[in-house]
């Protein structure tokens, strides 16, 4: 396998070396030995305490870890990346979800036009038809007003809207419901309509081109379901919007293209919840407070772009990610948010992340001879502590963690609930890093047949982000500094982080199958010969359904 040009960087090298002496240097020593260690591997920026100091780490391991992004050219690909250059290089594009939350009067060119202006009049179109919906102004059909929204979409049009439903509730208009709908499973439709009116629901069609076959066949579902409650073609206008950019297929739909917010090809889906793909968003928690949540965006944005690599967030984030992908061998990072509010955000952070690093060539075509994209995923705190802790502390896979926790409760039910919750986030990540060793069990009078059942070996490592509070202002931050540790990591990888041709092919093959399993006769099937059985059996199982 030939190598990459990352293999042949100085700091590669270096990094190779000093991993073969730190490797087997326990966090007890590491602390033991340092003091001062926490204050040393703590940065506090924006409103964020983030202490990584329970890594498997020294001083000199981020001196090379930041020599490796700057000999990667990370700083250089910021720059070209919030300039509008075309760093989507497999499908010539700009990247440009910076934009999005850029201020009125900052000036980012794409192609010779400058896209803040145009960024800000959409935002002024969402807001002004969140606040008709949210005042009642809006009505439908029958003269009803609107009492719930649902958002059809899938990816990032879905993934993105529903976590910020979810971890801004606190912050919602609570006389409106809103529901997802992404799967094509009929279920998905099913449940999400359960139960409500067509004459008080509006729906939200996601689809840049208005062709994506899920959320296409999600929205004539929608279409037909709601007509056959209200009965005319003209309703369709009055419950129905669209999120996209093909004027004409959403009004060949029926949709009023007044009513049509678009986005553009520089915004990836997995980058697109703070644009008009926010609809819901801004529909649930109100103009104003989606324009906080766009200045915590820009915040981190701005951290990122100009803070030094030692002190900058998303670049230790991702520099950790690859110091423990690439040469740990660990597999997977572990997202655990100690806030019931964010139990979507490690899914939301699923797609982010492996769509975006799940590559296994270079920029120039060149097939990795390294790791790439960890797997993500998580749960929220305490219920994955009665789940799968179990395997992070005393299983045989390193998983590096990230534990997220607020200090003020958005409830404050009193018996030390807030209390109990970050005493747990505390307690885990030191349990985590120190364990317990054979000789303290003796100690505590544990038999000895059960002490290496007992024994936790410690040395796993992990990050605690800590701020004051939940808010749509931190949630931009965590968002942001989540997007910019994956861009950190492919830069360093030397992939594209912003093309995702790895959806295309089952898609493609999906499309093809679609008219075998409809045909009325025995179709001609040219599958290989597992495909073709799983064809005729689905076949024979949909004949004899009830």
């Amino acid at each position: 396998m030939a190598n990459s040009n990352l293999r042949n960087l100085p700091a590669w090298s270096a990094l190779t070396q000093h991993f073969s002496e730190l490797a087997n240097i326990p966090l007890r020593q590491l602390f033991a030995d340092d003091p001062q260690r926490n204050e040393r591997f703590t940065v506090q920026a924006l409103g964020l305490y983030f202490d990584y100091s329970k890594h498997r780490i020294t001083p000199e391991t981020v001196r090379l870890l930041v020599e490796l992004a700057e000999q990667s050219g990370l700083r250089q690909h910021i720059d070209a990346m919030f300039s509008g250059e075309k760093i989507n290089v497999t499908e010539k594009r700009a990247v440009l979800h910076t934009a999005l939350r850029a201020p009125k009067g900052k000036q980012i060119f794409v192609d010779g036009v400058d896209v803040v202006p145009d960024v800000h009049a959409v935002l002024e179109k969402m807001a002004g038809f969140a606040e008709q919906v949210r005042s009642g102004a809006w009505k439908g059909f029958t003269g009803k007003r609107i009492r719930n929204v649902v958002n059809i979409g899938i990816g990032g049009s879905d993934l993105g809207p529903v976590m910020a439903y979810e971890a801004l509730k606190n912050y919602s208009q609570r006389d409106l419901d809103f529901r997802f709908v992404s799967n094509v499973d009929g279920t998905d439709f099913a449940e999400a309509t359960h139960g409500l009116n067509a004459d008080e629901t509006l729906f939200i069609v996601c689809s840049k081109t208005f062709t994506t076959l899920e959320t296409m066949a999600n929205a004539h579902t929608a279409r037909k379901w709601a007509l056959q409650q209200l009965g005319d073609e003209a309703a369709v206008a009055r419950h129905f919007v669209a999120v996209s950019t093909n004027r004409v297929k959403v009004e060949e739909f029926g949709i009023d293209s007044a009513n049509m917010f678009g986005f553009w090809d520089w915004v990836g889906g997995r980058y697109s919840m703070d644009s008009a793909i926010g609809l819901s968003t801004m529909i649930s928690i109100g103009p104003e407070r989606f324009t906080e949540m766009l200045s915590g965006f820009h915040a981190m944005d701005e951290h990122f772009r100009t803070a030094p690599f030692e002190s900058n967030l998303p670049v230790l984030m991702g520099l950790l990610v690859v110091w423990y992908n690439c040469f740990f061998d660990a597999q997977t990072v572990a997202v655990l948010p100690y806030e019931q509010y964010l139990k979507r955000f490690p899914a939301y952070l699923q797609q982010l992340t492996m769509e975006s690093t799940g590559k296994q060539v270079t920029l120039d075509g060149t097939r990795v001879d390294y790791q790439t994209g960890p797997v993500y995923w998580g749960e929220p705190g305490t219920n994955g502590q009665h789940s799968f802790y179990q395997l992070i502390h005393q299983g045989t896979k390193l998983i590096p963690c990230d534990f997220i926790a607020f200090g003020e409760a958005l409830h404050n039910l009193g018996n030390n609930h807030h209390d109990l919750l970050l005493a747990n986030v505390f307690a885990q990540a030191e349990a985590l890093a120190f364990g317990r060793t054979p000789e303290e069990l003796r100690a505590a009078g544990t038999a000895e047949w059960l002490v290496p059942h007992r024994t936790f070996e410690g040395n796993r490592p992990s990050t605690t982000i800590l701020a004051k509070a939940l808010t749509p202002e931190m949630l931009g931050k965590l968002v942001a500094l989540y997007e910019h540790s994956v861009f950190t990591q492919g830069t360093i990888w030397q992939i594209d982080c912003f093309d995702q041709w790895g959806v295309e092919l089952g898609k493609v093959l999906a499309e093809k199958i679609v008219p075998e399993l409809e045909a009325a006769g025995e179709p001609d099937l040219k599958h290989d010969s597992s495909t073709n059985a799983l064809i005729r059996h689905y076949r024979s199982l949909r004949g004899t359904a009830k």
